[in-house]
């Protein structure tokens, strides 16, 4: 049953300890900025670099804001963090779901479900788990019953019980936050709470009403996690059409940009930026749960998944244009995270570009990026300091638009330009 109501009043929630299973992206600062609100949080994580860092209270990501407030919630012993589950009141699992590479991009739950693994030996009665993670319709339900099988002493939520009969009450709850402004939007964007039951709901509420002024939108798990993939979807589908149409206008020989200002000088129309493609884990990824879980419906989301992770490709083929008439010729690329002014490569397209061009023209390709030195893996990528990419370059591919690159002034006239994210228009 859905229930559609706004969760607003202010409840008591009483001291909690509260365990965060995954300290990534989103794990950490809600770590953070749950311990920053009163509550005694423990943060778990297989690697032990990040372990090492959260408690020596440094950020192993770059967040505005988090580094500061991390060391603070440390030294006070509100946060620390550990590689074994431990007993709480409240578990948050905020663990990556990555999709595989078959026809749909079926998603992965493994994380997930090793986190409702390890979860299970340490739960009590009155215990509330909230699954943070994106996650296709039904990852709840299936939670569920992993954790039951595991505790056959508890009594978990299931068709036909009543809620007063449920011992252990279990959440779908995903954040809307973006990079670059997660501790701001933490404690100011709504959210939706999908609770197993309606009490469930109510103390998912009860705990987030501390962190945030948002509302707080109370449903059932099942929606809640089709709700967000929904937010992805749309943007994703939008950005496609942006996409398209700066194929359609390089193919006509028109200024993208251009077009775009003018048609949304419209009052009803907003058309979105083109770029180099879709990065990240989020829109990226998500629509790809609905096409797994409905190929022959969503035929829209599924044509724009393919043209946003076909654009990389063009943008390769534009080089390659250039590279026809200048075979030798020496090629800068500037960006490789997913967005500008974030140190997340995950699903970047920059990335993904920069490395093809490095396999087709090998010798020839030199990247930059002002998160370069975070970049795990570089592989045969030659990196360099922007300045000289820059200016050593005879075709200059701009693919992310970070901040500090705004200081670098027109390409030379000699220098040709594929500028896939509008950085000079």
């Amino acid at each position: 049953m859905t229930v559609f109501a706004m969760f607003t009043a202010e409840e008591a929630v009483a001291e909690q300890r509260i365990s965060v299973v995954g300290l990534g992206y989103i794990g950490l600062p809600t770590a953070v900025s749950l311990a920053e609100a009163g509550f005694q949080v423990t943060g778990i994580d297989v690697d032990p670099r990040v372990i090492e860092a959260v408690n020596g209270g440094r950020a192993h990501i770059v967040e505005p804001g988090l580094e500061q407030l991390l060391h603070s919630v440390v030294k006070k012993g509100r946060l620390t963090a550990t590689r074994q589950q431990v007993g709480a009141d409240a578990f948050l699992i905020a663990v990556p779901t990555p999709v595989g590479h078959d026809q749909y991009r079926t998603p992965d739950l493994t994380y997930v479900f090793a986190a409702a693994d390890a979860i299970a030996p340490v739960l009590q009665r009155g215990s509330l788990v909230i699954l943070e993670s994106t996650s296709p319709v039904g990852t709840t339900r299936k939670m569920i019953e992993r954790m039951a099988a595991a505790r056959p002493d508890l009594r978990f939520p299931e068709a036909g019980v009543d809620e007063n009969d449920v011992d252990i009450d279990v959440v779908y709850s995903p954040e809307r936050v973006i990079p670059g402004r997660t501790m701001e939007e933490l404690k100011t964007n709504d959210r939706a709470v999908g609770g197993a039951t309606p009490r469930a709901a109510r103390r998912a509420a009860a705990l987030y009403r501390r962190v945030t002024s948002g509302e707080l939108l109370i449903t059932d798990d099942r929606t809640a996690e089709f709700v967000k993939l929904t937010e992805n979807a749309f943007r994703d589908v939008n950005i496609a059409f942006a996409n398209e149409l700066s194929m359609v206008c390089d193919q006509l020989n028109l200024n993208v940009w251009d077009v775009i200002k003018l048609a949304n000088f419209h009052p009803r129309v907003n058309i979105l930026q083109p770029g180099p493609g879709v990065g990240g884990h989020c829109i990226a990824v998500d629509p790809w749960f609905i096409v797994a879980q409905a190929p022959e419906t969503a035929r829209l989301i599924r044509t724009a998944r393919e043209v946003n992770d076909g654009k990389p490709r063009w943008v390769v083929e534009k080089v390659g244009e250039l590279l026809a008439e200048r075979p030798d010729a020496r090629i800068a690329c500037l960006g490789l995270t997913f967005k500008p002014n974030v140190d997340d490569f995950r699903e970047s397209p920059a990335l993904d570009i920069a490395r093809e061009l490095t396999r087709r023209y090998p010798g020839q390709v030199t990247c930059a990026d002002p998160y370069a030195d975070l970049l795990r893996d570089p592989g045969d990528l030659a990196l360099s300091d922007v300045a000289t990419a820059h200016k050593e370059a005879d075709v200059i591919v701009m693919l992310v638009g970070h901040d500090q690159f705004r200081g670098l002034g027109r390409p030379a006239a000699t220098s040709a330009v594929v500028d896939a994210c509008g950085f000079w228009k």
